[in-house]
């Protein structure tokens, strides 16, 4: 594969670079040399994610007059990122961020533009699933991230901790903040808006990023060591991510349908926001502290937590109330951000050396396949049993992702986390 971006001027930066003294975690972390840089492109790239679906939906469904071919559209195109992401990531390993990542990108955003095209001239339908499904190329921008840091702050499992919490509050931040981006550009100019900044953003981020090369994690070309999927712990540690995953379809589906019965159906964005931003806070707090014990004991306790909170929406939904869910969302959501960070260290920690990005970006696809099977579950219990019984789902998928955890930590070699002290 051709050099998409020269050589770097400067030496790589080693894991010897250690962030330095300071009155936050946060700015000790981004005193890093390099991580500052890297970050700011990473969150120019990682803003579209939040965009690109509700864009999409918006564009074909206002062309088209049809909200069902516009699902359907954005279905096939997550479909296909749980195929070919990662291939895509396991390329990023083989041959580095910069030199995959670029023509990833220059792929998808191509994609994008399709699409755009194929809605605004009124080409056939199967167009816009052909066009979608390039965007599958995407690079896992976060992967790429949270594989920088487990590069520099190789052997500090403090700082990585806070690493590994900034980064999931950033992913938070981009889901807040991505749809109504998108929702504003895509009503106040064009129905196209949102997907063409998308586009831009992308790929302007990615270049910013991938620019930095003296913090890219040094690449292992090909190697005899099999899939992270049959790592030890890994397969159970993923079916979590799928239980995980269908927590938030299911969650945003029932939310959606309670704040249409209860006449607000516009706030419902908002809401679902309240829930991202107590992820965000308890995230940036989880990662400011320095939890005891291994990842692989804590794991349980955050998501048994998880599914503790879990209850409060399905009970504040009996009230019928929308302000009362609202404030039981923000509540429940306090607890994915631990367990999100601390299942990504578990990864990270039983991710075989020179496959990172690969097994984080296996931990993203069954995150997205939960997705989609909690919105389809999610969707069909409000249309049998109603909005309010709705909640009782994401409540469920928390109990089978507690269920799965704690099979995990049984079966895992508990002396080797305690070892790794992750």
């Amino acid at each position: 594969m051709p050099d998409a971006i020269s050589e770097p001027a400067t030496a790589p930066l080693t894991p010897t670079h250690r962030p330095q003294p300071g009155r936050s975690p946060y700015v000790r972390l981004l005193s890093t040399p390099g991580a500052l840089a890297f970050t700011l492109g990473n969150l120019l790239a990682r803003l579209p994610m939040g965009m690109f679906s509700v864009s999409a939906v918006i564009m074909i469904a206002g062309a088209r007059g049809s909200y069902a071919l516009a699902g359907a559209v954005t279905a096939t195109g997550m479909a296909a990122t749980a195929v070919v992401a990662p291939w895509t990531a396991r390329l990023v390993d083989r041959y580095g961020q910069a030199r995959t990542a670029v023509p990833a990108t220059a792929v998808a955003v191509c994609g994008s533009l399709a699409l755009l095209l194929c809605v605004h001239y009124g080409a056939p339908d199967w167009t816009l699933f052909a066009a979608y499904a390039a965007t599958a190329t995407t690079p896992n921008t976060g992967g790429m991230s949270r594989a920088r840091w487990a590069h520099l702050l190789k052997g500090d499992p403090a700082a990585l901790h806070t690493a590994n919490s900034f980064e999931q509050a950033v992913d938070e931040l981009c889901f807040m903040l991505g749809p109504v981006l998108a929702a504003f550009l895509c009503g106040s100019f064009f129905p196209e808006a949102g997907t063409l900044i998308g586009a831009v953003l992308l790929i302007t981020g990615v270049l910013v990023f991938a620019a930095q090369r003296a913090t890219e994690p040094p690449t292992h070309g090909r190697t005899a060591t099999k899939s992270p999927l049959r790592a030890r712990g890994m397969p159970v540690l993923l079916a979590s991510f799928l239980a995980t995953g269908a927590v938030f379809g299911s969650m945003e589906v029932v939310t959606l349908a309670f704040a249409d019965e209860a006449g607000h159906k516009a706030a419902a964005g908002a809401v679902l926001a309240l829930q991202a931003a107590g992820s965000g806070a308890a995230g940036l707090v989880y990662g400011a502290v320095r939890p005891a014990g291994p990842a692989a004991r804590r794991h349980p306790w955050c998501v048994a937590a998880m599914t503790v909170l879990l209850a409060l929406p399905l009970l504040a939904a009996l009230t019928g109330s929308l302000l009362v869910v609202a404030g039981a969302l923000l509540v429940a959501g306090m607890a994915t951000a631990p367990t999100m960070v601390t299942g990504m260290t578990l990864v990270q920690a039983r991710t075989p050396e020179g496959q990172l990005n690969e097994g984080m970006t296996l931990a993203v696809t069954g995150l997205l396949g939960g997705i989609a099977c909690g919105a389809a579950a999610g969707g069909s219990a409000v249309e049998r049993l109603g909005p309010t019984a709705g909640y009782a789902v994401p409540a469920a998928a928390s109990a089978c992702a507690l269920a799965l955890a704690l099979i995990g930590y049984v079966r895992s070699d508990v002396r080797s986390d305690v070892r790794d002290r992750t």
